[in-house]
């Protein structure tokens, strides 16, 4: 199982926008359609 993870570095670490975490491609592209147009979100593996 995968995640797509979002790094807004222009936030603090510990904050709640600093770091944001879909579960799918279609919830990431649908935020950042809203929110960070050009922003982007890298594909990371979830251990079990």
């Amino acid at each position: 199982m995968t995640v797509f993870v979002y790094v807004n570095i222009a936030k603090q670490v510990g904050d709640a926008d600093h770091i944001k975490v879909f579960a799918t491609v279609d919830a990431a592209e649908r935020w950042f359609e809203e929110n960070d147009p050009e922003g982007v979100a890298f594909e990371y593996d979830v251990l079990e």
